[in-house]
């Protein structure tokens, strides 16, 4: 693989999905949408640690700039799928990198999905009172 090409990854979470652009001799820097990481999920101090997990954990990660597009779902699932995305990119860049994605779960899908409601009921498990008369 030629290193001063982008590597590609996509991640998925719930309803969002992430395509993530890992750029060799980076400075470490973390983009979401254009915006940096820290000001993309202000004040959620939690999901951007669940974003930069990845990058924590692998080998040399701090040498790469991350260029994160997320679109759909909320915070939790927006996070999540840059996590699989970071994960997965960083796999695709150096196979070293598996054992320990795998090991802290990075690398699983998530496949929680929200359950759909059903018809004839209120909610997708509540279901109406029974009354005998």
């Amino acid at each position: 693989m030629n290193k001063n090409s982008y590597i590609w990854a996509t991640g998925r979470r719930k309803t969002s999905v992430a395509q993530v652009r890992l750029i060799p001799n980076g400075a470490g820097k973390v983009t979401v949408n254009s915006k940096p990481v820290e000001e993309y999920f202000r004040g959620q101090d939690h999901r951007i640690r669940d974003v930069l997990g990845p990058v924590e954990k692998a080998e040399g990660g701090k040498k790469f700039d991350f260029i994160i597009k997320i679109v759909g779902g909320g915070n939790t699932g927006q996070a999540g799928a840059a996590r699989h995305a970071i994960a997965r990119a960083l796999v695709k860049f150096d196979e070293k990198n598996r054992k320990i994605m795998r090991v802290e779960g990075f690398l699983t899908r998530d496949p929680r999905m929200v359950e759909r409601k059903k018809s004839g009921q209120p909610k997708a498990r509540k279901r109406f009172q029974y009354s005998k008369r």
